[in-house]
């Protein structure tokens, strides 16, 4: 158990841990979430808000919080890291403990974490990846999106992964946000991307980078590209790059009627008018003397489909890959790609499948949908759970942005508020809370990282981005983070 210094406040107890929190009541609402990234934070944030005498712990695997704002979120979007800010002042909350380093599901299993608190909620999001499903897929020089991004993000699990840039052509299957994220990063000037928290292995991979052309592939048409304006435009200014638009991809949406274009919902409306001037609009005399100095080229293919990743003879590596041409049926967001039996070979020695994260059941108790990725849920409700919750993409799948999770938490977070207010959940029997899974994991040999040990290893690497003109540098190793975390 945490060393507990224990003081009589009239009837009931009033216990400081080694953390230096206060248990305020026994009787406290104690509410644990599972996952420390913005789906966790936002849940324990409205919590904290909706009930003042509710306790929530916060359990994360890495010793590090903050999930995909740290490890997805593109260098080059540092604005988007902002809600870290917020976080951080739901982490400093006397009712809110950060408990890093913590495996749940081996650690600690779910059924142990029900008879320890009042309510889970389970928000670890998605670290699976969505196969292709297509031969060769496993050749050195394909990856997932959420590897590579993961590579040149800090993330431990991914710094063995070391990609070979050393190939002109990258094909990246996907058009979403992430899709884009990654030919950004591919394609930025390096004096750019040096002055972000880029790490400094990526950094110096990405300067000896020998690609030069990226052609991100959908299996649809441009009505149904799922990248936002924002960046589709950073990929149009960025510097040093021209983009290599179809003309003919647009041929179906010229035909249709002004009316039927100015109807679309206004995101995908100035997003189509936007591409289609890119594909077929002269450029100014400025633009085009920029893009002929270009050194490097990007382009969006449309209607292909994976078939086949192509080997070298050895087959010891991808060498380009098979596309199967396809046509649409159906209009909008509703269309279906449909192969025409025609194929294209495209050449690449290096390929990224963006199609998509997906979730990963935890413990064997927690009712998963394999084919949605999923928890089937009411409102964040678990099926057939009480007192067991889920927010984030492991309720919805991994859709929208960081705004989206927001409310999908807020709305879990209502939900456990109801449910307590309501007798659903039962909060007037005492739990132990953080003080029984303490001694479970000192037993099991499991040290956490606190919120305050956290901002030990933050100062570092602030501290030593601070040295090479970057807002920080991070440690790219558990070891290392536990290290300064216990100094």
């Amino acid at each position: 158990f945490c060393v507990e210094d224990v003081r009589w406040v009239g009837w009931y107890p009033l216990s400081i841990n080694a953390c230096g929190r206060a248990a305020f009541s026994i009787c406290s609402p104690k509410v644990c979430i599972v996952g420390s990234g913005p789906a966790g934070f936002y849940t324990a944030q409205h919590l904290i808000k909706a009930r003042q005498d509710v306790e929530v712990d916060i359990y994360e695997r890495l010793p590090v919080p903050f999930g995909l704002v740290r490890f997805g979120v593109a260098p080059d979007h540092p604005e988007v890291k902002n809600v870290i800010n917020t976080f951080t002042l739901t982490a400093r909350n006397s009712r809110c403990s950060f408990y890093g380093n913590v495996n749940v599901g081996k650690d600690v299993s779910i059924e142990e974490l029900q008879q320890a608190y009042h309510a889970v909620v389970l928000s670890y999001g998605a670290e699976g990846n969505r196969r292709m499903g297509v031969p060769g897929e496993d050749l050195a020089g394909v990856y997932s999106a959420k590897d590579f991004v993961g590579w040149y993000n800090g993330l431990p699990s991914c710094q063995e992964l070391s990609p070979d840039l050393n190939c002109e052509t990258a094909v990246i299957l996907g058009q979403g946000n992430v899709a884009l994220d990654v030919a950004r990063i591919l394609l930025a000037p390096t004096d750019i991307l040096k002055k972000t928290d880029i790490t400094q292995p990526a950094l110096e991979a990405l300067v000896q980078s020998q690609v030069r052309r990226v052609l991100i592939v959908g299996r649809r048409g441009p009505m149904q590209v799922a990248c936002t304006i924002k960046e589709f435009r950073e990929m149009v200014n960025l510097p040093d790059t021209r983009p290599e638009m179809m003309a003919d991809d647009f041929e179906g949406i010229l035909s249709l009627s002004i009316c039927a274009v100015s109807d679309l919902p206004r995101p995908r409306k100035r997003l189509t008018e936007l591409m289609m001037k890119t594909a077929l609009e002269i450029p100014s005399e400025k633009e085009q003397e920029r893009q002929s100095k270009a050194s490097r080229v990007w382009a969006f293919r449309f209607l292909r489909s994976p078939i086949e990743i192509l080997a070298n003879p050895d087959n010891s590596r991808t060498v380009g890959i098979r596309l199967a041409v396809n046509r649409l049926e159906g209009s909008g967001d509703g269309a279906r790609a449909v192969p025409t039996g025609e194929v294209e070979d495209v050449t690449c020695g290096l390929l990224i499948s963006s199609i998509g994260y997906k979730s990963l059941p935890i413990d064997p108790s927690v009712p998963f949908d394999s084919h949605k990725a999923i928890v089937p849920n009411n409102m964040g409700r678990v099926q057939h759970t009480a007192g067991l919750y889920c927010s984030g993409w492991l309720k919805t799948g991994p859709t929208g942005v960081i705004a989206t999770t927001m409310n999908n938490s807020f709305d879990t977070a209502r939900s456990v508020v109801e449910d307590m207010e309501s007798g659903t959940v039962d909060v007037s029997a005492a739990r132990p809370g953080s003080q029984s899974i303490s001694g479970l994991l000192e037993e099991r040999g499991v040290k956490p990282v606190t919120f305050s040990n956290w901002e030990k290893i933050d100062s570092l690497e602030m501290s030593r981005g601070e040295a090479s003109g970057k807002p920080r540098e991070k440690l790219l190793t558990v070891e290392e983070m536990l290290q300064v975390a216990r100094k």
